[in-house]
């Protein structure tokens, strides 16, 4: 049985959102540490955990990112040792010897290499880790550099302004191209400008930003379509019959352009320019435009070219990355429509999403808020958008 739904509260409220993060934590501290090494990443709703044994990198990298951000914001000892056994257990990925040596693989099964694919989706996630980790003296500048001198040995290509995607275990590159690592590249080189002061870094963050939210968009009819081919042509039908896959879904992903909105507002703030707050405004705006259910509330997953929902459930992030990007639009230009679409947004998730009962957020509802499955955090999840989003908010000001 679900918790009775909480009056809702000041959504604008520091202290609202320091103690929903602190509740989310909570959830992660009564089930998430493994001490044989890293964390559990496969959790039920109650925090029961279903699979002991599986490890995935993008889990290892976002725990790191929890660890050293909760450190951060709350000052207290148990979350710097978090992020010590978080950064050492993410050691377990990389590879030691030979051609991927400093690169890391895709998952573990009881410590034991399982998937040897080395995704740029995956290597942009083990920069953010270490930029972050520098941010709380856990490394050095010089780790941070190697995290992304080894992605962009690996994967970038000068000529396309843009990475490739995932080199099998035996070196041999993909043809296939895609938005999403180079979008979580560009989140993980304004985190290393952040953490580091180096330009190099901002500087790479633009010209991404340039080549997906504006020179490709321009192909796609101004929005950020997924899945190129390896010229970087687009390919509309990529994954067509998997609207719902994890990593790389078919259509335009609504949180994807909100996500590229906020990256858009976060280099805005290190270097203002009037076309990346604009092209901010017309990312939110059509995601809100075309991916709000106007019968049900929320934002849906993702719309087909022609604009017709192509998979009309309700994920967490999708929920939580366009709560913070409607926030620094709020912020940045003053405008009620954003702080009213962070409000929706709010209220929708508190209502549907949030888990009032054990903590921490629901993974997926269907469209009408219904539940569809009680596997709280699988592989990938954490809260690390949830509770970014919360942060993010945070850092620009309530």
């Amino acid at each position: 049985m679900h918790a009775t739904v909480p009056a809702q509260p000041d959504f604008e409220s520091r202290a609202f959102l320091q103690a929903h993060v602190a509740q989310t934590l909570a959830f992660y501290e009564r089930h998430a540490w493994d001490p044989a090494g890293g964390f559990f990443h496969y959790l039920k709703d109650d925090g029961t955990v279903y699979n002991r044994g599986h490890r995935h990198l993008v889990s290892a990298t976002r725990w790191v990112f929890n660890a050293c951000m909760a450190h951060r914001q709350t000052g207290q000892v148990q979350w710097h040792d978090w992020a010590v056994h978080a950064l050492a257990h993410l050691e377990r990925f990389c590879v030691k010897a030979g051609p991927q040596a400093g690169l890391y693989v895709w998952t573990l099964q009881d410590g034991v290499v399982e998937d040897a694919r080395i995704m740029a989706y995956g290597q942009a996630f083990v920069l953010l880790a270490y930029s972050h980790a520098h941010a709380v003296s856990l490394c050095s500048a010089a780790d941070v550099a190697l995290a992304f001198d080894r992605m962009g040995d690996a994967f970038y290509r000068a000529a396309d302004r843009a990475y490739a995607d995932e080199l099998s275990a035996e070196g041999v590159l993909s043809d296939y191209r895609g938005q999403n690592a180079n979008m979580h590249m560009c989140e993980a080189c304004l985190a290393a400008y952040a953490s580091t002061g180096e330009a190099r870094y901002l500087n790479r963050a633009q010209s991404l930003i340039e080549r997906f939210a504006f020179d490709l968009a321009a192909q796609a009819n101004g929005l950020v379509w997924e899945h190129y081919r390896s010229d970087w042509s687009i390919d509309w039908d990529y994954n067509r019959d998997k609207p719902g896959d994890i990593f790389k879904p078919w259509g335009f992903q609504t949180g994807h352009q909100t996500e590229w909105a906020k990256l858009l507002l976060i280099a805005h703030q290190h270097a203002p320019g009037a076309r990346y707050l604009q092209r901010a405004i017309e990312l939110q705006q059509a995601a809100w435009q075309h991916g709000w259910d106007a019968e049900h509330g929320g934002l849906i997953y993702g719309f087909a070219p022609d604009r017709v929902p192509c998979d009309s459930d309700k994920y967490f992030w999708v929920q939580a990355e366009s709560l913070a990007s409607a926030w620094r639009l709020w912020r940045t230009t003053g405008e009620a429509v954003f702080r009213d679409q962070y409000h929706q947004l709010w209220a929708w998730s508190w209502q549907h999403l949030v888990d009032h009962r054990y903590g921490a957020w629901f993974r997926i509802v269907g469209n009408d808020g219904r539940k569809l499955e009680d596997t709280k955090s699988p592989a990938g999840k954490v809260d690390y958008h949830t509770m970014g989003a919360c942060w993010d908010v945070m850092e620009v000001g309530v």
